[in-house]
């Protein structure tokens, strides 16, 4: 139980009717999940608008409600709390639940369109490496250090976020890294939170079936370090067109990261291979288990906010070639026959040429690389001719499948992905609809040297067919298929 004064500290309010003499038993903005004294925050939602379920939480026991437009009936039992956005209210009103736990620990939050899950997991790792508990929260899974939280979402709501956070401090955790989504930064689920430091890493084409144009994607990201304290550090990509514009307006100490220019830190590939790659860092050579150009992005970064978090410069040298690949990002497996293949998270364009790129770097003449890729369905249909079009150029033989097909029909998708190809590229291409076939089809085309991409779905261990989630695990299939050969 908390006093309505104190939680209401935490935001501004325009105006309240009622009683503030209240002492509330939750705090909720989930009509279902509403209990006796509790504080109901109304959130206009993408979907639904919490302020229709006004009536209802004041039936089922709500002390007080927060809102931005006042019912026209009143409840001389509740207590109505006006302010001018409720999305931002129930940001600072969860972590002041929780008694902000974000403040107890060293928070750091990374965004971009790649890179996020991967670079999010190594600093989370690194803390621990150097002897620190530590928290994660990212698309794959949650961590309480070494406890497992399944992820439903990117960025949770606040009040799970902050409930995640506190369990961490809880368990003694002194630092937690988080990915950053652009839904997340747009709809104020960060909001209330203490960041240490924020990293980014790249902005390119995605999600604008939700933001619509690529100025209001950057613009949500680039929300996340307008809002930094000047107590944190942020740390950008400078050989990313918009990485500078992203920091314009932070109050946080900036730096930034390269492997072209000069940068605070600096990373350099010497030398790639399909299970590892030597690079430099700040001019020191260190061997490490990632492959490719976007890996070595990652790496760079993880590097930059070790240091800025305050680890030893010289023992983060080390401790670099001690991380190890997220799950479903450039994961390899070998057949007993020399055929290679690679899952790989990839759903975008950009992620796409990256693992291609990355893959074609290290087989060169030596083997061909036979791609595997879908898109999914209720999502952003822009991105299926060019993600088709841009496997296709960097692909020996291409091969169009269902990705989560979600409501749509997988035909209907493969269709949209067709429309990038020219007469060339399609005579490279099959499409088959079924994705466990597909994978089988491209093992069955391989030889010994070749290289099978398989690409969109990477950690994920399950098919969304018409709401319904089926398990399917490309690891698995792979594996099985790979054992074969």
């Amino acid at each position: 139980m908390k006093p309505l004064t104190s939680l209401l500290s935490a935001i501004s309010v325009e105006e309240i009717i009622g009683s503030k003499d209240v002492m509330i038993s939750s705090v909720e903005c989930d009509s279902r999940k509403i209990q006796l004294g509790c504080l109901f925050v109304a959130v206009r939602g993408t979907n639904v608008d919490g302020h229709k379920f006004i009536p209802i939480v004041t039936v089922g026991g709500a002390a007080a409600i927060v809102c931005e437009e006042l019912p026209e009936r009143l409840e001389s039992s509740v207590t109505y709390i006006k302010v001018s956005d409720s999305s931002v209210a129930l940001g600072f009103l969860a972590s002041r639940w929780y008694d902000d736990p974000s403040r107890k620990l060293k928070l750091v939050g990374v965004t971009g369109t790649n890179g996020k899950t991967t670079t999010a997991t190594l600093i989370y790792e690194m803390a621990r490496i150097n002897g620190f508990k530590a928290g994660l929260l990212s698309t794959v899974c949650n961590y309480i250090e070494t406890e497992a939280v399944p992820a439903a979402q990117t960025t949770p709501d606040p009040l799970t976020l902050n409930s995640l956070l506190a369990r961490m401090v809880d368990a003694g955790c002194q630092y937690a890294a988080m990915e950053v989504s652009s839904h997340a930064a747009h709809q104020h689920r960060i909001s209330g939170l203490h960041f240490a430091g924020g990293v980014f890493s790249n902005l390119t084409r995605d999600h604008l079936d939700y933001h619509k144009t690529v100025e209001a994607y950057l613009q949500a990201k680039k929300s996340f370090f307008d809002n930094l304290p000047n107590s944190a550090f942020a740390l950008t990509n400078a050989d990313d067109k918009v990485g500078e514009v992203m920091l314009q307006n932070t109050r946080a100490k900036r730096y930034t990261y390269s492997l072209r220019s000069m940068a605070d830190f600096t990373g350099r590939i010497i030398e790639s291979r399909l299970d590892g790659t030597l690079m430099s860092f700040n001019g020191n050579d260190v061997e490490v288990l990632f492959t490719g150009k976007f890996n070595a992005y990652n790496l760079t970064a993880v590097y930059g906010a070790s240091i800025l978090l305050g680890f030893d410069p010289e023992k983060v040298l080390v401790d670099m070639s001690r991380l190890v690949p997220v799950a479903g990002r450039f994961q390899t497996f070998r057949s007993p026959g020399g055929i290679t293949a690679v899952v790989d998270y990839a759903h975008t364009p950009d992620a796409v040429v990256n693992v291609l790129t990355a893959i074609k770097e290290v087989v060169g003449s030596k083997g061909r690389i036979i791609t595997v890729v879908g898109a999914g369905g209720n999502r952003d249909k822009g991105k299926r001719p060019i993600m088709a079009r841009e496997a296709a150029l960097r692909s020996d033989k291409l091969i169009l499948t269902s990705d989560n097909p979600r409501d749509e029909e997988p035909a209907d998708i493969l269709r949209d992905m067709e429309e990038g190809l020219d007469d060339t590229t399609r005579t490279i291409t099959l499409s088959i609809v079924d994705r466990r076939e597909a994978i089988r089809t491209a093992a069955a085309l391989a030889q010994p040297g070749d290289v099978i991409l398989v690409a969109g779905k990477g950690h994920e261990d399950y098919q969304e067919i018409k709401g319904v989630k089926h398990h399917f695990d490309d690891r698995e299939v792979v594996a099985e298929v790979l054992g074969k050969l």
